[in-house]
């Protein structure tokens, strides 16, 4: 009797261990939100920060894009967002609508490029002239 009581307690502690090692090892694989949604899907590092009234313009920049999105000052309802950036020499690249969290991304390729620029939300609206120079 005493035997098959310890491999109960045995096939207990394994069975406990199994489910906790299982839980952590899946815990490795669910990541976090991509880091997408905190630069709103823009790759690169942030560079630049266009503020106004109603929101702001965020700027990225990698080795070979640049990339924008507008974000309102304070999220809420869907509203008018718009975004725009265009390398010096090229057209520009729009984004825009009715938008709850931000308008964007807009990229456009700008290996040693100036970019211009432009978000708004609502009535309030920035525009950056040329940088990145």
């Amino acid at each position: 009797m005493q035997g098959s009581r310890g491999r109960g307690r045995r096939a207990l502690a394994l069975g406990v261990f199994g489910a906790a090692l299982w839980l952590c090892v899946g815990g490795l694989f669910t990541a976090a939100p991509p880091a997408q949604a905190a630069t709103g899907g823009c790759g690169g590092r942030l560079v630049r920060t266009l503020p106004f009234e109603t929101g702001e313009v965020r700027v990225y920049k990698s080795r070979t894009r640049a990339c924008a999105v507008t974000v309102p000052r304070v999220p809420g309802p869907r509203r008018h967002m718009a975004v725009s950036i265009q390398p010096r020499g090229g057209v520009p690249v729009r984004d825009g609508g009715l938008f709850a969290r931000y308008a964007g991304p807009v990229t456009v390729g700008s290996i040693s490029r100036c970019v211009y620029v432009r978000g708004s939300v609502g009535a309030g609206s920035t525009d950056s002239g040329w940088i990145l120079c």
